[in-house]
């Protein structure tokens, strides 16, 4: 199959940053984005979605990400936050957070996925799949994601029992299991199903 070769811009002559976020879909832990602008001329040819790369490759691209861009930044939102504004929302935070410590004021923000809530006047566009389409979204994706799951293997030294150095907070069997037999813990987020019998668990968490 012919490799897709990503596009380095959406409007030349703009700084543009590429926006994304990984942990939207865990039980627990943060949701974690990332910005990133990149250099017109960068290319890596192993620069893609980091979903489509192993985690040895995404470790790999890290430090050259952070290297090689004119600038990047990381932002995040608690579990807490998540419980509180909803996940939409809290994706939308943490691009914000990302977004404002970039050392260079962006023209134009290329967001991966659908919906996003404007970022003071800088103008933005909505990619779907923009993780595979941009060079800046999918080192955007990368930094987000090998952040994260950074994060997630610390947590896991203190919470063993949920797995989170393996399935990252995902709701895997393992994971909904230890819910299952011990509860959930600070990190969870409580506003998900987090087992199917949710109304059980609450009642067992108040005994």
């Amino acid at each position: 199959m012919k490799k897709i070769e990503l596009l380095s811009s959406y409007l030349s002559g703009k700084i543009e940053a590429g926006v994304d976020e990984a942990g939207r879909g865990c039980l627990a832990g943060p949701v974690v984005a990332a910005a990133v602008i990149l250099p017109p001329d960068f290319r890596h040819p192993f620069l893609t979605d980091s979903k489509q790369l192993s985690e040895k490759k995404r470790d790999q691209l890290r430090p050259i990400i952070e290297q090689e861009a004119i600038s990047w930044a990381i932002g995040k939102a608690s579990a807490a936050e998540i419980d509180s504004i909803n996940i939409l929302q809290a994706s939308f935070l943490s691009m914000h957070r990302a977004i404002e410590q970039l050392n260079q004021v962006p023209e134009l923000l290329l967001i991966d996925g659908n919906r996003f809530k404007k970022y003071r006047q800088v103008e933005h566009v909505t990619v779907i799949g923009g993780d595979g389409k941009y060079l800046a979204i999918a080192a955007a994706s990368i930094l987000a994601k090998t952040e994260r799951d950074a994060e997630m293997k610390l947590l896991h030294q203190e919470f063993p029992a949920y797995c989170w150095d393996r399935n990252m907070g995902y709701g895997t069997q393992k994971h909904r299991d230890a819910i299952r037999e011990i509860g959930p813990c600070i990190h969870h987020r409580m506003s998900f199903t987090l087992l199917p019998n949710q109304l059980s668990l609450f009642s067992n968490s108040e005994e």
